[in-house]
């Protein structure tokens, strides 16, 4: 059976369990939140060392081929223009289909979550190298930079390197197939997942809070997920021959598992599997390509959160946004877009915290409001984030010639 199909059929029992499960029991629910826990722990439990060693190997063999810079800056350049479509597709949208106010009775004090951008860059450099592949698995950047420089190192001297570089890919290779193995596991994880999902977003409906706002995210997802994005491919040709509507299908597992894991770093097993066995991607330019937008390409919680934060607006104000507010509101979050790497899980409602913050004006504890739909924010955002990831590494290979259409029959 397909990957995509078999986590499809357990979010579908997931969910069916969530919306027939004792909302009520709070031991039930405390159980649900640490199965939860345990479930994106799973997900991300292979991402370090699979990373590492293949984003090693891969650096390694694109400086000798001399494809390392050329791969870099076309990868900076989607990223770029991806972040301004979607930011600028989603105010479009928000702007023309207005939600309403949210009722404001609904507040309730939260904690605020900050970019940690000063600690982010005192972890860059750890007092101790190897520290960086023992972190967490959260962030993923300090352990990037090790891989780099122990690419640097396989280059000085080919007779001395030779074996540890038969090494390094022989773990990148054996983690991999572990990482197989557990992504096949996240079908019944999938389930548990799911069933939380479907029980929060009963107590939403039950609220009736922010029906517009979750129908209007739910559409934006679609459109730009399934539609704006994949015809972006097309842009491709005569370069290069795409096929956009089999990399939509190619990437059906990894946008159900970010969909209800909310996870990125969960998903990027599946990401990686999906982008060497599906899309064809060779390994060196998938494992660049995956890690480097899981880091900075989050351009989907950015959109997200832009488009949450208008509600806000609209919430506190029966006046519409005025141009030069939804314009810093625009700017803003396609500055964010990039400085999500502290939060492959909460990235929307990072952005979110952290648009309110900047925009003061009283608003600075606005996202409250939304803390019930927290989760629901998160799910589209890391969704249409790992669907970026997905096209940008597809459309790198393509480009760059590290990548090998695959018939549509042999897709897992």
């Amino acid at each position: 059976m397909k990957v995509w199909l078999k986590l499809l059929l357990a979010a579908l029992g997931g969910m069916l369990l969530g919306f027939l499960a004792p909302e009520e029991n709070p031991a039930f629910l405390e159980a649900l939140r640490l199965l939860e826990r345990s479930a994106i722990q799973l997900g991300r439990y292979t991402v370090p060392p699979v990373l590492f060693f293949s984003l090693t190997i891969g650096f390694y063999e694109l400086r000798k081929d001399g494809k390392l810079l050329a791969l870099a800056g076309r990868a900076l350049a989607i990223m770029a223009g991806c972040a301004l479509l979607v930011i600028l597709a989603g105010l479009a949208v928000t702007l023309a289909v207005p939600t309403g106010r949210i009722p404001l009775a609904v507040a309730e004090p939260g904690e605020a979550v900050s970019l940690e951008l000063t600690q982010a860059a005192l972890d860059l450099f750890p007092s101790n190298l190897f520290s960086a592949l023992v972190s967490g698995g959260a962030y993923l950047l300090p352990l990037g930079i090790a891989a780099y420089l122990l690419s640097i190192g396989l280059s000085y001297d080919r007779n001395h390197t030779k074996p540890v570089i038969a090494l390094l890919d022989s773990l990148s290779r054996i983690f991999y197939h572990i990482m197989s193995f557990i992504s096949e596991l996240l079908a019944p994880v999938l389930i548990l997942l799911s069933a939380y999902w479907a029980i929060r977003y009963r107590a939403v409906v039950r609220m009736d809070l922010c029906q517009p706002l979750i129908l209007q995210l739910g559409v934006i997802c679609v459109l730009l997920g399934f539609g704006l994005l994949p015809c972006c491919l097309y842009a491709l040709k005569p370069k290069a021959k795409a096929n956009p509507w089999a990399a939509v299908y190619g990437s059906l597992g990894p946008a159900l598992g970010a969909f209800f894991s909310q996870d990125l770093n969960f998903t990027l097993p599946l990401l990686l599997r999906h982008g060497k066995e599906n899309l064809g991607i060779r390994r060196r330019a998938n494992a660049f390509s995956a890690g480097l937008f899981a880091v900075f390409g989050r351009a989907g919680s950015a959109m997200t959160a832009a488009v949450a934060f208008i509600a806000i607006l609209r919430s506190y104000s029966s006046l519409e946004p005025r141009f030069e507010d939804i314009l810093a509101v625009g700017g803003r979050a396609f500055l964010l877009s990039f400085l999500l790497f502290r939060h492959p899980g909460n990235g929307a409602c990072a952005a979110l915290t952290v648009l309110c913050s900047w925009f003061g004006r009283g608003f600075e504890a606005g996202y409250n409001i939304l803390k019930p739909l927290a989760f629901y924010l998160t799910a589209t955002g890391t969704v249409l984030d790992a669907l970026i990831n997905a096209y940008a590494s597809y459309a790198l290979g393509k480009l760059s010639g590290l990548q090998r259409d695959q018939p549509i029959r042999r897709f897992i």
